[in-house]
């Protein structure tokens, strides 16, 4: 269970259930006679941001930090970037509700049950085990309603915007940084030095030199997850900068001729992009095997119910087929003569060489129990009503037959990183913020000290 937290904690699952937590635990202090029950640490467009989220939020991150590191960071280190992304999540909430975003609790729901069955536990257990661990389960449903409306924001304004052209296809398979399957993957820690938006030409001399004399501390020994908490200006700052394993084509895009030249330890250049100066740490590399898939070659009939056709008639009709395949009649004919299916019915029902997960549950099922050269009884589909023939099976290692697809995918994963940099520092900029406090961690420490 300590994992399935973590891993919440990781996503940014840990704020909303904050607040509950710590009145829960004390930390919060209640409302009495005369004494100051809050305040508020910065105003954000239509919201506020009180200091006990900001205060429980930065003890949260710290526990996070000290499990994952061994020790715990300074908390003015962590003021910053914890403040920043309490921002960005009232922002982009706040844009949803414009837009008219909604998560239902029936979509909520299925949410919940799928991360409850991901860690083997019914939705019941998992909500026991939360509350075990002292997690109001109420706050926390909120916040994965949240999660899911950034998610929705996110693909309406910024992954409508991302287009890929078949010469970057092309040129993703042939490239030596992006080739897919060079079977190599890379773990990199990221640090950002943003620039705001139309900045001018001292802004960015500036942003430049201190990206410059980041690295050059960097190169003479320090640490960079350090670095990054102390200086970076982006998503993964709570994370020492750490993107995860990447294969070399989901490398984004601008770190990856870079990274393909890099060795262990490496430190790159000083890389620009519309956002800002980056800098990239190689801290390990690793290589992946081919996975061989097995295939299976089928052909059907399909026939499917209408206003005519009731289902019992369909089923029926192509029991008659079946029936008069199982008598020696040849099952291409028939497939030309009677399917439903005018994709395959002109090729006398083939389906071609077939890949897991390429069918519906349903049909995949059936294709998978029949043996070669045996013809299925009837079954249903969310098409209709089939029956199938498997024709041949083979191992094989289909990589090159959906190399255009994953290109594809990944190049819209690349450039979803980029745009979405740019998307959030923009809407950033075009809002309005309003630090209400100087201090926050001492007026936090001077609240402590009155309600003593």
């Amino acid at each position: 269970m300590k994992q399935i937290i973590k891993s919440m904690l990781a996503c940014a699952l840990l704020g909303a259930y904050a607040l509950n937590a710590a009145q829960a635990q004390g930390t919060v202090p209640q409302a009495g006679d005369g004494e100051l029950l809050d305040r508020v640490a910065v105003v954000v467009d239509e919201d506020v941001i009180m200091q006990s989220e900001l205060l429980e939020r930065l003890r949260l991150i710290e526990q996070q930090i000290a499990a994952r590191d061994g020790q715990r960071p300074p908390r003015e280190a962590l003021l910053r970037p914890v403040l920043d992304r309490l921002i960005m999540e009232r922002l982009q909430l706040q844009e949803a509700s414009r837009l008219g975003i909604r998560i239902d609790d029936i979509s909520l729901n299925n949410a919940l049950e799928n991360i409850a069955r991901e860690n083997r536990m019914s939705l019941g257990q998992f909500r026991d085990r939360l509350v075990a661990d002292g997690i109001d389960f109420r706050a926390f449903r909120e916040q994965i309603r949240d999660e899911m409306t950034i998610s929705q924001l996110h693909r309406r304004r910024v992954d409508t915007r991302i287009q890929v052209s078949e010469q970057e296809i092309d040129d993703l398979i042939a490239s030596e940084s992006g080739a897919i399957d060079r079977n190599l993957e890379y773990r990199l820690q990221h640090l950002l030095i943003s620039l705001p938006e139309g900045a001018n030409p001292e802004q960015i001399r500036e942003a430049r030199a201190r990206a410059e004399a980041i690295r050059s501390e960097a190169l003479d020994g320090a640490d960079f997850s350090q670095l990054v908490l102390r200086e970076s200006e982006g998503q993964t700052v709570l994370d020492g900068g750490d993107l995860g394993w990447r294969s070399a084509a989901q490398v984004p895009t601008l770190f990856s001729r870079h990274v393909v030249l890099m060795r262990e330890g490496d430190i790159s250049e000083v890389i620009r992009s519309p956002s800002g100066f980056h800098l990239v740490k190689l801290t390990e590399r690793r290589g992946n095997e081919q996975v061989q898939i097995e295939q299976t070659r089928a052909r059907h009939i399909l026939i499917t119910p209408s206003e005519i056709l009731t289902p019992e008639e369909a089923r029926e009709r192509l029991r008659n087929l079946y029936n008069r395949i199982a008598d020696g009649a040849d099952f291409a004919e028939l497939a030309r003569a009677h399917s439903d299916d005018p994709g395959s019915a002109t090729r006398g029902g083939d389906l071609g060489w077939v890949d897991p997960g390429m069918m519906v549950p349903a049909f995949e099922d059936v294709m998978n129990r029949t043996a070669v050269g045996d013809v299925s009884e009837p079954f249903a589909s969310p098409f209709g009503f089939h029956i199938l023939q498997v024709t041949e099976r083979r191992s094989h290692d289909s990589s090159r037959e959906i190399m255009r697809a994953q290109a594809r995918d990944l190049i819209r994963e690349r450039k979803r990183e980029d745009e979405l940099e740019i998307w959030l520092r923009r809407l950033r900029d075009e809002s309005f913020v309003e630090y209400r406090l100087d201090d926050p961690l001492a007026a936090g420490m001077e609240r402590g000290r009155r309600l003593r």
